[in-house]
Parts: C-alpha cells; sequence; structure tokens
C-alpha cells in the first residue's frame, strides 16, 4: 500500500508544487533554515526521494525561483511598457503589479524586497541589474529625457521612487501596517511620483 501511495505522488508532485513550497518556507524561516526535510514534510511526503527527483539540493530550487520571478517579472514589465507610452504611465503601473503581488502573492514580494538572496545566490544579479529592473531604468531615462521627471542622477530618482514603495510593501509584508497593500497604493504612488516628477 506504501508503495503505491508513493508511485501516486510521483505522478502528481511537479517541479512547480516543489518550489511554491520551498519559496513560502524560505520566506517563512529563511533560507538556511530550511532543510529538504522541512519542504518535504510540507508537500505532505514521508521522505526526501521524490524532491530529489525534481532538484538536487536546495539551492537548485533557489536558483530556479530566482529565474522564475525575475522572468515573470521581465514578462510582466514588457507588457506594461507596452500597454502605456509616457514614462509616469508606465511606472504607475509597475507601481500597481507590486501592489498586487504583495496581495495576491507575498512570498514572491517577500523573495524580491526582503530575502537577502544574493547571501545564499552569489552568482545570480542584484535586483537592480535584473532584466526588469533596467528596464525600469530605462523608463527612468526617457522620464527624464521627456521633461516629465526630473534632471537628476537616474539613480536618485530610482533610490526615491521605489524608497517609498518598496518601504510601504515592507511593512505590509511583515505586518506593521494592518491593511491590505492595496489599501496604501494611491497615496503611495501620489508620494512616490511626486517625489520625481518634474514640477
Amino acid at each position: 500500500m506504501d508503495q503505491e501511495k508513493e508511485i501516486i505522488q510521483v505522478k502528481v508532485l511537479t517541479k512547480d508544487d516543489i518550489l511554491l513550497v520551498a519559496l513560502r518556507l524560505f520566506t517563512a524561516k529563511g533560507y538556511f533554515k530550511t532543510s529538504l526535510i522541512d519542504i518535504a514534510e510540507l508537500l505532505g511526503l514521508e521522505n526526501t526521494s521524490l524532491i530529489y527527483q525534481h532538484f538536487k539540493d536546495k539551492h537548485m530550487m533557489a536558483s530556479q525561483l530566482y529565474a522564475n520571478i525575475f522572468d515573470s517579472l521581465n514578462i510582466s514589465i514588457d507588457e506594461i511598457r507596452r500597454k502605456n507610452q509616457k514614462s509616469s504611465e508606465q511606472l504607475h503601473g509597475i507601481t500597481d503589479l507590486f501592489f498586487q503581488l504583495t496581495d495576491d502573492a507575498p512570498d514572491v514580494m517577500k523573495f524580491i524586497l526582503i530575502l537577502n538572496f544574493n547571501e545564499f545566490l552569489p552568482e545570480e544579479k542584484p535586483v537592480l541589474e535584473t532584466a526588469a529592473f533596467l528596464k525600469i531604468f530605462k523608463i527612468i531615462q526617457a522620464g527624464i529625457s521627456d521633461g516629465e521627471i526630473r534632471d537628476i542622477d537616474p539613480r536618485l530618482i530610482e533610490a526615491y521612487f521605489f524608497g517609498a514603495i518598496n518601504n510601504t510593501l515592507r511593512m505590509v509584508l511583515i505586518g506593521g501596517l494592518n491593511k491590505k497593500a492595496d489599501a496604501y497604493l494611491s497615496q503611495t504612488w501620489l508620494n512616490a511620483w511626486n517625489g520625481i516628477a518634474k514640477k
């Protein structure tokens, strides 16, 4: 009977199932405090053998999560850029996306904003060097060129703008703010945009 149960589990356990559980544990307990046994237990497995069929170790899981999250973010930002012409509209769309992800996929946003993944994925690019954030930087540069955004160092603009957004979202994610992120979206957008808009 146990063999039969294990065969059934082999058929239904997917890489995505494992990654979702790993993400939940990495963001709740921390990468270094999460073991393969923890992941197996949360998946309802008796041991880690089924996990090894998909991933050789948790570093491989973390690396796959990094790739999936930042690839998905990159695609979303491309879509926002296609739908909106002005830098202000594109930045507003990206802000909406981050707030929606905070409410709908908090573990993803914890991975991006709270986990210091450079500690356990030193071979991966820092957040600001990912394709998604390089595109955001280009949006800022275009906004400066078009006269929508103040003409100061684009990295400083990025820090001013995302400082307000990231701090608000971190507060939501760690429970410092007690409502859903969406409740703070309008106020945060105005604060972030007013900090960089050319007056």
